[in-house]
């Protein structure tokens, strides 16, 4: 073990207890949900509704552990997993039954209280094949066809495949993917595009200019529309070469594969990054400190490797893992995200149980203050009653009924709410101007409360508390 694993393993040993206890009331907690090859879901072999109970079964599980993003995956090799006029469905679910996957998707991730973002794998394409007709913004890379970033036709096609998600469907936030040029650019077949729109520009430099020009597009197209979705990218994990770790880097984002990502933070065309932090020491510790240097006040929240502990990938033990989720604790970064969710959930190497204490409470988003930073007003009207059935019931009324608002459901002994205290959180996102729940009964009670969050993640002031007595003798 080297000399920095060993300092983070005994340093995070012993605050990780009281760390657990101290658990953010706002924190990012997201995860990749694979479609592609079948990685995730849809198992092969499967009828919609087999499907449909799969998805459900996965999303009830993140919900258990807390989790309140999901990454859906909506693009990938030029198909598409939703009813699109622009590119064919997948293969990989049934074309006969009308099954949308994407707003089946939606629907129950918003039921559970989860974000919905749009997974979209930007520039690979299908394998190439021969005598099939490609337009000219197509190149051959390898046997894949990959859209020319260079032309500016491709500009205008990912931005109406962006266009198309974000005008049908109620997501919560589009996230780009392979927004870069390919692994071996040198070899990146654009001349005839670089002789005509490269004019006097270095040819890096255009290959740059390229990727920011769609990152602004599709940034501007989201926002005209609906400005509280949220855009974001999975970068690569390293962002530009540090010379105190690897003088001769040849795997950044900004020099390698032209993805200056900290250039979209700063002139404000990106709300969040997920660089692919996919790595072990020295490679994850420096550079996520250097992400979160250029972030620009915008949110920049590491990808985890979970897959990275597969005998067949890594092998990596479960400490690499817990010790980058501690590492983000302790420097107050936003959240993490995971890759990806059949890894969490299958428990490889106990991680699902580690996750279960690390996010012991629910936990809010962060409020996008740069899009809009007024709150909601507070609920009204906070009912707590046991209904017929037994049950605890709490409802509320809305402030504003043109508005779309979620709620945050706070429990306390005491008749003040601390909304910035985890432990005082009994539900987030929830969709409806109620909650209902089992009762333990018992000679105690407890003290109810109620906020509104904006699509923005503004939140309202709690409304008046409400205090309901568990006693099994109240009728």
């Amino acid at each position: 073990m080297n000399t920095l694993k060993t300092t983070l393993l005994a340093f995070f040993l012993s605050f990780t207890l009281s760390l657990l206890a101290q658990t953010p009331a706002t924190e990012i907690r997201a995860i990749w949900l694979t479609t592609n090859w079948r990685l995730d879901w849809p198992v092969h072999g499967k009828t919609v509704a087999e499907q449909k109970m799969e998805l459900n079964l996965m999303l009830d599980e993140l919900k258990a552990l807390n989790f309140n993003t999901v990454f859906f995956q909506t693009r990938a090799q030029g198909k598409v997993f939703y009813r699109s006029r622009i590119e064919p469905m997948s293969p990989y679910f049934n074309q006969n039954d009308n099954f949308d996957p994407l707003l089946y998707a939606i629907e129950q991730c918003h039921k559970r209280g989860l974000e919905c973002h749009a997974w979209i794998v930007v520039y690979p394409g299908e394998k190439v094949k021969k005598n099939k007709y490609k337009p000219s913004h197509y190149k051959a890379v390898n046997g894949i066809w990959h859209l020319d970033p260079g032309n500016p036709e491709t500009r205008k096609y990912i931005v109406s495949i962006v266009n198309e998600i974000i005008e049908n469907y109620d997501v919560d936030g589009i996230q780009l993917d392979y927004l870069r040029y390919p692994n071996n650019t040198q070899k990146f077949p654009d001349e005839d595009t670089y002789l005509k729109y490269g004019k006097s520009m270095n040819l890096f430099d255009w290959r740059r200019d390229n990727i920011n020009k769609l990152a602004s597009a599709v940034y501007d197209s989201v926002k005209s529309k609906k400005k509280w979705v949220q855009v974001s990218s999975s970068t690569l994990g390293r962002y530009q070469i540090l010379p105190h770790i690897n003088s001769n880097d040849s795997w950044t984002a900004r020099d390698i594969v032209f993805q200056d990502a900290a250039y979209w933070l700063k002139n404000g065309k990106h709300d969040i990054l997920f660089p692919m932090m996919y790595y072990q020491d020295q490679y994850f510790y420096p550079y996520l400190d250097d992400w979160i240097k250029n972030s620009y006040g915008r949110i920049v929240v590491p990808g985890l490797g979970v897959y990275q502990m597969l005998p067949n990938e890594k092998d990596w033990d479960l400490n690499e893992i817990t010790l980058q989720m501690n590492y983000t604790r302790h420097e107050n970064i936003c959240g993490q995200a995971y890759f990806r969710t059949r890894n969490v959930l299958d428990n490889v190497k106990g991680v699902k149980d580690f996750i279960h204490q690390f996010y012991a409470r629910p936990a809010k988003l962060p409020p996008l203050t740069w899009l809009d930073n007024t709150k909601p007003a507070t609920p009204i009207n906070l009912r707590v009653y046991k209904n017929e059935q037994g049950q605890m019931n709490i409802e509320w009324e809305s402030p504003d009924k043109d508005k779309q608002l979620t709620y945050n459901l706070y429990i306390s002994s005491k008749d003040s709410i601390d909304t910035s205290d985890s432990r005082d959180i009994l539900a987030v996102g929830i969709r409806e101007n109620k909650y209902t729940f089992e009762i333990n009964e018992g000679d105690f009670g407890f003290y109810y409360s109620v906020t509104a969050s904006d699509r923005y993640h503004n939140e309202s002031a709690p409304c008046i508390s409400a205090f309901f007595s568990h006693s099994k003798d109240l009728k």
